[in-house]
């Protein structure tokens, strides 16, 4: 099981904090993760509607979305960070 933990707005739209999953096999990158949650109902497709400004860690290692997943404890999905 891989924990998901979903920041800031990410969170509102999702509507949880966090959430345990089992990632399938074919979910091999970080981009394939984003996809494959897009796909799981309107909150998900709504917080990743452009996945392309989600920044991602990987057990606590911020990382591109060409990022290998398969031995992911832990992936954290943040917003893009404002300044101010």
């Amino acid at each position: 099981m891989t924990r998901l933990i979903y920041f800031a707005w990410v969170r509102e739209r999702i509507g949880k904090g966090e959430e345990e999953i089992e990632l399938d096999p074919s979910i091999a990158t970080v981009a394939d993760l984003l996809s494959h949650l897009k796909s799981r109902g309107d909150g998900y497709a709504a917080a990743l509607e452009y996945q392309d400004v989600i920044r991602v860690a990987i057990n606590q290692e911020h990382v591109d979305h060409d990022a290998p997943v398969r031995d992911a404890r832990e992936i954290a999905l943040f917003p893009p960070m404002t300044g101010g």
